[in-house]
């Protein structure tokens, strides 16, 4: 019996010190800035493999909404993120594949999951009108949710918009976010948009071709979120104009969509400018492999093809987490 307490003992020291190990050689992680990418499809288009460009930025207690695209409250129940405590909505520009799933947060949280406070949504000029006729358009479902059945919070069924310009659009509980101009040819104006929040910050480069006001506000930043276009030089663009191509637009207007976004050969030289310690692509239709290729061949920095539902951690040390479905 004395044999069996002595080794009971030893056992627990040896337990006790392999904890402490553990502990040691795994410190807690000083992470204070949280990047989701609920979805990195662009444009409006219809695949039931992935979801619509929407970006959750969770900085301390605040969480803020860039875009809302196509599946996003799909995206955030896929997470368990409760669509009612997603009330800061930031979008880039007002073309339908950055805001067709607005209506669907504006009015499902309240009355599946008891918002009581409003929706918050700054954007470019067309912002207020816009929302304005959003509500104008449920109104018969608001009113007989609001006022003659369920009578759900009336506050949140409130839309506070906001028409922004350049600058600091959001600035409270530590967190600041600063809207800046970016180019997306007739489609304007169009925004990125730069989060700092304990020292640490990411840019959302938003739609847009090549531009140096990015490279302005994006310098110093932890992480660059950018978009992808299709090369400018892809053989496919050359040739008659009205010829319809593959997916059903025509060559002109392929191209047009081309000019108006940032194809991975321009995206090299925007990193090596900004030289952001993690780049990541999104809002991107075109096969990973061939365009990290391209972007590596002259920038050596840490780049990474976003997925829907991916996680990046920002601290001191820059984790990704992609997304693994649950086997049960």
């Amino acid at each position: 019996m004395r044999t069996a307490l002595v080794i009971g003992i030893v056992a627990a020291m040896l337990a006790s010190v392999s904890a402490t190990h553990t502990q040691i050689a795994t410190p807690a992680s000083d992470a204070n800035l949280k990047v989701i990418l609920l979805g990195t499809a662009g444009g409006p288009t219809i695949n039931p493999e992935r979801l619509g460009i929407s970006t959750l930025v969770v900085a301390g207690s605040e969480s803020l909404l860039f875009d809302a695209g196509r599946g996003l409250t799909f995206a955030l129940a896929r997470l368990s993120i409760p669509a009612s405590t997603v009330t800061k909505v930031f979008l880039t520009h007002l073309h339908s594949d950055h805001i067709v799933s607005l209506p669907e947060l504006y009015l499902f949280p309240w009355a599946s999951q008891g918002r009581k406070v409003p929706l918050q949504v700054w954007g470019p000029e067309g912002t207020r009108a816009m929302t304005t006729h959003l509500s104008d358009a449920f109104s018969f479902d608001i009113h007989v949710r609001r006022d003659l059945d369920e009578k759900f919070a009336p506050e949140g069924i409130r839309i506070l918009a906001t028409d922004i310009r350049e600058g600091v659009v959001y600035d409270a509980a530590g967190v600041k976010v600063t809207a800046f101009l970016v180019d997306h040819g007739p489609v304007a104006p169009a925004f990125g948009y730069r989060v700092d929040y304990g020292g640490h910050s990411v840019v959302l480069s938003g739609d847009t071709k090549p531009t140096d006001n990015l490279v302005k506000f994006a310098g110093g930043a932890d992480v660059l979120i950018h978009e992808l276009g299709r090369p400018k030089d892809d053989p496919a663009l050359a040739g008659p104009p009205d010829e319809l191509l593959p997916g059903g637009n025509t060559r002109r207007q392929a191209r047009a969509i081309a000019e108006h976004h940032t194809d991975a050969a321009e995206a090299s030289r925007v990193f090596q400018r900004v030289n952001p310690k993690l780049a990541v692509f999104s809002h991107a239709n075109l096969p990973p492999g061939e365009t990290l290729a391209t972007v590596r061949r002259d920038y050596p920095g840490r780049v990474e093809f976003g997925s829907d539902l991916m996680t990046i951690d920002i601290g001191s040390v820059i984790t990704i987490r992609p997304f693994e479905r649950s086997t049960r």
